[in-house]
């Protein structure tokens, strides 16, 4: 009880608490803000790009520069393998019809490049390509997320749900006349589906490095023709279709009619646009009038669409790009024509599509 406190003491032991204090408050303090900081990445950091789309979207312009290259990569393959002469062909299966199907090296090895290229650059996004895709034959392309100057100027960039898109691969198209060394028809073709509606489509010319590209709502780097005659057209069909084709074509439109036997769809449909290509045939119409593969038809019909044309069934169904990868309706495509009036004329064909 005799105890004194010094004032002093007391002055000297409150300043040291108060000194603890503040070190702990302050530590405490700047622990919270380095935690805010490292948790709220600033726009444009390390893991929000900036121009990127957020995870579980999809940029379509990034998806369409991709899938140039991817043609273009794929086109590469295609043609070494021919000009190599190692096609290495053999036989797949028949068809329907009970034509033979080939299969080459070039088909394979453009679908490897091409398959890989997309699928590293999006892997939440669906893939069907014609081809098998062989995992122990993995290969790594890398995307370095570049996208052309002419893209850039033409297309904005606009996200969907990655959920949303399925992208439909063909390696190389018109593979019996690659076998025959009838270059002008091979084409590699992506086409991007959104909700089953083909929205992107590519189509590129191996041998002659043509490639045209086009985007529903957004661009393109090629253009229809103008100049067309809907009482006597240019019908372009392939090449083992001709005769089914013809008789019921010059009985709807005139002996005057020109029936274009091709091969490829994706030959076809470029017969359709103002394509600056020697080796190009022009048409009006394009015609299938049996079964047909929607990695064959989606590119072409996403290109037209976006001109403003139609590619639909003979009985002018729309088609869809999801589910089964076949088309049981026949096509007939036209663009800057009366479409449903063709469709009208030809109503026959569509009987024919099922045999």
């Amino acid at each position: 009880m005799g105890i004194r406190l010094s004032p002093l003491g007391m002055a000297v032991f409150c300043l040291l608490g108060l000194g603890v204090l503040y070190h702990l408050y302050s530590g405490f303090l700047a622990g919270r803000f380095a935690f805010f900081m490292l948790s709220e990445p600033a726009a444009g950091g390390p893991e929000s790009p900036r121009g990127s789309a957020p995870a579980g979207a999809v940029d379509l312009r990034e998806l369409l520069a991709v899938s140039v290259l991817a043609a273009v990569r794929g086109g590469e393959e295609v043609k070494r393998v021919r000009e190599g002469n190692v096609l290495n062909a053999k036989a797949k299966g028949k068809t329907r019809e009970g034509a033979e199907e080939q299969l080459t090296s070039g088909d394979l090895l453009s679908n490897r490049r091409m398959f890989y290229l997309l699928k590293g650059a999006f892997p939440a996004v669906q893939i069907n390509s014609e081809e098998r895709v062989d995992t122990a034959d993995q290969e790594t392309v890398s995307w370095d997320r570049s996208i052309p100057e002419e893209i850039k100027q033409k297309i904005q960039p606009k996200e969907v749900p990655a959920e949303s898109v399925t992208v439909w691969i063909d390696p190389l198209d018109a593979t019996q006349e690659y076998t025959e060394d009838l270059r002008q028809y091979v084409t590699t073709m992506v086409c991007v589906a959104v909700n089953g509606k083909p929205v992107i489509g590519v189509i590129h010319k191996p041998f002659s490095s043509y490639t045209a590209w086009a985007m529903v709502d957004g661009g393109s780097n090629v253009k229809a023709r103008s100049s067309y005659n809907e009482k006597t057209p240019r019908i372009i069909v392939s090449r083992s279709h001709a005769g089914k084709v013809e008789q019921v074509a010059r009985q709807t439109f005139g002996n005057k009619t020109v029936i274009i036997p091709a091969g490829g769809a994706g030959y076809k449909v470029l017969a359709l646009l103002d394509v600056a290509e020697k080796n190009q045939e022009e048409a009006d119409v394009y015609i299938h009038v049996t079964y047909i593969k929607k990695w064959d038809i989606c590119a072409g019909n996403a290109v037209l669409r976006a001109l403003g044309g139609h590619m639909t069934t003979l009985t002018g169904e729309e088609i869809s790009y999801t589910g089964s990868d076949g088309n049981e309706g026949g096509l007939i495509a036209s663009i800057n024509m009366n479409h449903k009036a063709l469709i009208e004329k030809l109503p026959d064909l569509e009987k024919t599509s099922h045999k």
